[in-house]
């Protein structure tokens, strides 16, 4: 019986997911990899963030996204997976966001981080 856990994401684009993670100063290694669990058991995935305890997390493809796979018994992370989903999930909505508004010629004019963690961003374009 698998103890791995399978938690959907949103996240679609495996350089800007890698992008994120870096980031974040998240050490993460490329896949296809192993994610390592409970009794041995294994899992492959796209990017692996190999945690102190033996016990690995990993984003794998599932079709449509990547979703974060890992045995959550033995989450070794700092603060909860959902902290750390919707950490990784804001940088990654960010970069995004910026290599979209770079690719049509805007720039960040003003950015700026609120109280509840969400981002201002504030851009600007000059025609000719």
């Amino acid at each position: 019986m698998s103890h791995f856990s399978h938690i959907k994401t949103k996240i679609r684009n495996l350089a800007t997911l890698k992008s994120a993670l870096t980031t974040l100063d998240i050490d993460w290694k490329a896949g296809p990899a192993r994610v390592r669990g409970y009794r041995g058991q294994t899992l492959s995935a796209d990017v692996v963030i190999e945690q102190s305890n033996g016990y690995d997390i990993g984003f794998a493809w599932n079709g449509a996204a990547y979703e974060l796979v890992a045995d959550l018994q033995y989450w070794a992370q700092n603060g909860s997976v959902e902290r750390f989903i919707n950490k990784v999930t804001q940088q990654y909505a960010f970069s995004t966001v910026m290599q979209e508004t770079e690719k049509q010629g805007f720039q960040v004019s003003e950015k700026d981080k609120n109280a509840d963690g969400s981002i201002r961003l504030v851009l600007q374009r000059w025609g000719a």
